[in-house]
């Protein structure tokens, strides 16, 4: 419209301009640049993987699409190209859900696995017997594309097959266990640990080994457990004969969160994006009791949020006494996200039951970030050049950690392991050993440095999969193989197999051999 607006002005007459429109039409076709239908679904009931979704939806309907948003979360924004479509009862589950989130930190990668395998099914469930979404499968819709948040709910991919629409799926963090069997991802055990693991480090033969009998394991039971109860669900609910393994293994492309500056390298292949960063955003002005604050403090701020999963209030109270005590003792101020009113506090911390994080690590004020370590809270960090006090609680958490210290801009402390003692002295170290700030800077260089800005990477690549009607040929082979014929078990399997039975025919053939020369002997003895 911009272009026509100056066309008029340049005093074109109306049979050219009428010819420059179709001109104009034919290039927004060719280009692929459209309406496009987009039905979106984000099944799993977590407030900052919602923002991560929301912030594509949002992105996706200025680029002039029409967004359909299944969430459990409420919005009523008046938007022209995007309509929500409310789902409520994964909400009330999930208040369960970081009830149940304190009992995984004493288990182990197994536990946790399995924990998120009923997890999983049940949210699926969840999502696909509610009312709205029956009513969505029932209609006579039409998508160019289903874009899935991906959390152990393969039966959902489901809903690419029903439209009739390629699939993409967004990945809130790197791609790990839970999304890698969808494109048949390398994944080597020798050297990658998967973003759930309690592990962090494969430096010697039996860590290896450990890596790859639990990831064997887990893939065990995802393949003959797991995903049959999953395809129980595709089929109940899509009302098909169809088997799941004949839908979900056509994912068009994935989009990761991630960024080398926060997870280790490891093999990708060509469906796989990774767009870490895509959500942070142009800094907002802050209210002005946060403004002032900040401008306030002569000796800087210090930032604390634990996230939306594991809520600050949802700690234990003497962990709570036990933050106070240590942050009574700083010259810095402390900025605290907690949900309700907390009582005894000293001078220098004030309380705020929302924060905008991002505005707020954003401030040049900002020393240093107490956090559990979830990517999007990293990618923050990283953004803005804030060093990082980590304190990991479950999930991806303790490996986010793990490279974010390896990388020199963050201190890990456990939280099975804190105390006031060794939370100071973390606390030191970030706030006065210059190292943490200058890597944390680093890191941020790396992350600006980019061809292209990541939602823009996002929008491209979304776009050029409903171009294109998805994109077959970036389909890996290994998708065609069983997880034992990827993980190569089954080769390893006939080789053991073939040496033990060469050993059993030499082991034979030396029996034979030595009893043939002692009834030799025996018998030269006799005729002597």
């Amino acid at each position: 419209m911009v272009v026509i607006k100056i066309l008029r002005q340049g005093g074109f007459n109306k049979f050219s301009l009428a010819k420059m429109k179709l001109q104009l039409l034919f290039l927004c076709c060719v280009s692929g640049i459209h309406c496009a239908k987009i039905l979106m679904i984000f099944p799993f009931p977590s407030f900052n993987f919602y923002n991560l979704m929301f912030r594509l939806v949002k992105e996706l309907a200025n680029h002039n699409h029409k967004v359909t948003f299944v969430s459990p979360f409420a919005n009523n924004d008046s938007e022209i190209n995007y309509e929500f479509i409310f789902v409520g009862d994964l909400t009330e589950r999930m208040k369960k859900v970081r009830i149940e989130h304190l009992s995984l930190m004493k288990k182990g990668t197994i536990g946790r696995t399995l924990y998120d395998f009923s997890l999983g099914l049940e949210m699926t469930e969840l999502m696909l017997k509610s009312k709205q979404v029956q009513n969505l499968l029932n209609s006579s819709r039409r998508y160019d594309v289903v874009i899935i948040e991906q959390y152990f709910n393969e039966a959902i991919i489901g809903m690419g097959h029903h439209f009739n629409a390629p699939v993409i799926i967004l990945s809130p963090v790197r791609l790990g266990f839970r999304s890698n069997h969808l494109i048949g991802a390398p994944a080597p055990s020798s050297y990658v640990l998967d973003t759930h693991s309690l592990e962090t480090k494969l430096d010697t033969f039996w860590d290896k080994l450990h890596n790859f009998l639990v990831r064997n394991f887990l893939e065990l039971v995802r393949s003959t457990i797991y995903l049959s109860k999953q395809n129980q669900l595709f089929k109940k609910y899509f009302k098909t004969e169809v088997n799941l393994d004949q839908v979900m293994y056509n994912v068009s492309l994935v989009l990761s969160n991630s960024h080398s500056t926060i997870h280790d390298a490891v093999p990708h292949l060509p469906a796989v994006k990774n767009i870490g960063g895509y959500h942070v955003e142009t800094p907002n002005k802050l209210p002005e009791d946060l403004k002032n604050y900040l401008n306030t403090a002569k000796n800087g701020v210090i930032l604390v949020s634990m996230g939306s999963g594991l809520r600050s209030k949802d700690l234990d109270p003497k962990m709570h006494k036990l933050f106070i005590n240590v942050f009574s003792k700083l010259k810095q101020n402390v900025i605290w996200k907690f949900e309700t009113e907390l009582k005894n506090t000293p001078k220098n911390l004030k309380t705020f039951q929302w924060l905008p994080q991002q505005d707020v690590l954003a401030h040049p004020n900002i020393r240093a970030f107490i956090t559990h370590g979830g990517v999007s809270s990293l990618i923050e960090a990283v953004y803005f050049g804030v060093p990082v006090v980590g304190i990991p609680c479950f999930a991806d958490q303790e490996n986010n950690l793990e490279t974010a210290a390896k990388r020199g801009y963050a201190v890990k402390v456990l939280i099975k392991n804190i105390t006031e003692d060794n939370l100071h002295e973390a606390l030191q170290k970030v706030l006065n050993e210059p190292k943490y700030k200058q890597n944390a800077l680093k890191m941020s260089r790396l992350m600006h440095d980019q061809p292209m800005k990541p939602i823009d990477s996002a929008i491209y690549w979304i776009e050029y999969v409903i171009r294109h009607r998805g994109a077959p040929y970036l389909r890996s082979a290994s998708l065609d193989l069983k997880w034992y014929q990827r993980e190569m078990v089954d080769i390893i399997s006939f080789i053991l197999v073939l040496v033990y039975v060469i050993f059993l025919i030499i082991r034979k053939l030396c029996a034979l051999i030595c009893k043939k020369k002692l009834k030799t002997v025996i018998s030269d003895k006799k005729n002597k």
